[in-house]
């Protein structure tokens, strides 16, 4: 069966062309390499790997599955020896064919955000997803999700391999598909997160009394708190609320939350 397979995928290679521009990098050797790959084992022994916890690492020069824990097998029904031979190209077979897309225009943007950034600011860039894992013979849908940051990037800035820790998720989340922010520090101080929701880098216009509101959201006040400090109505105060909402692409004020507290306005 798994031969049978390996022909399968050998035919396909239909999901690796997502990621070309990444193999496109002028990639510069590392003298440590062998010594990254061999600390990933010491890190799977010490975090002392327990069902539905994974550790891999993609390699982005050869589109390839560098690192991955021998947990893969009983979590996703795939073979290792898939994985070890079909890496990448069998990791996204297994990922839900509705989530598919999200994560190739995900990739997209990882891919250019990463590299508008300093080579300081590249070394803090991680991301994080959600999405669903279909089980190769069961056809369980099974929910994860994996912290991600790089591994290995060269002299040059490239982004040669990173590192995914990816958990399962027992119960189903919120979310009803792939899901993923991205975040970094940057140079002058101060942490940015960018989610799937929340406005990316587009500029958000927001009025002088909408810019009072959002930083006395932020600093944990509520509608009628902000109504008195303004002197305005709690109506005028929601009517702002749904404004900002609106603007931002946010769909609460958690998410509201999130997104301004991410950016400056």
């Amino acid at each position: 069966m798994d031969k049978v397979l390996l022909k399968d995928l050998r035919k396909q290679d239909k999901y690796t062309k997502f990621f070309s521009d990444w193999a496109k990098q002028e990639f510069k050797a590392h003298p440590n390499e062998k010594k990254l790959i061999d600390n990933l084992e010491v890190l799977s022994q010490n975090i002392g790997m327990r069902e539905g916890l994974l550790i891999c690492c993609f390699d982005y020069r050869n589109l390839s599955l560098a690192f991955f824990t021998g947990e893969v097998e009983s979590l996703t029904g795939y073979p290792e020896s898939v994985f070890r031979k079909k890496g990448m190209e069998a990791a996204f077979t297994m990922i839900h064919e509705e989530d598919r897309k999200e994560l190739f225009l995900f990739q997209k943007v990882v891919f250019e955000a990463f590299h508008q950034l300093s080579l300081s600011e590249r070394h803090t860039f991680e991301f994080s997803y959600t999405t669903r894992w279909v089980h190769r013979t069961t056809r369980e849908i099974i929910w994860v999700m994996g912290k991600v940051r790089p591994y290995f990037i060269d002299e040059k800035g490239n982004f040669a391999m990173d590192l995914h820790i990816i958990v399962q998720l027992l119960t189903p989340p919120k979310v009803k598909g792939y899901d993923w922010t991205y975040s970094y520090t940057k140079d002058e101080g101060g942490r940015v997160l960018v989610s799937k929701n929340s406005p990316g880098r587009r500029e958000v216009k927001l009025t002088k009394k909408e810019k009072e509101v959002v930083n006395m959201i932020l600093e944990g006040q509520g509608s009628k708190e902000i109504s008195e400090a303004l002197n305005i109505s709690i109506n005028t105060v929601s009517t702002h609320r749904k404004n900002i909402l609106k603007k931002l692409g946010a769909r609460s004020t958690a998410e509201m939350v999130k997104i301004i507290a991410s950016y400056d306005f």
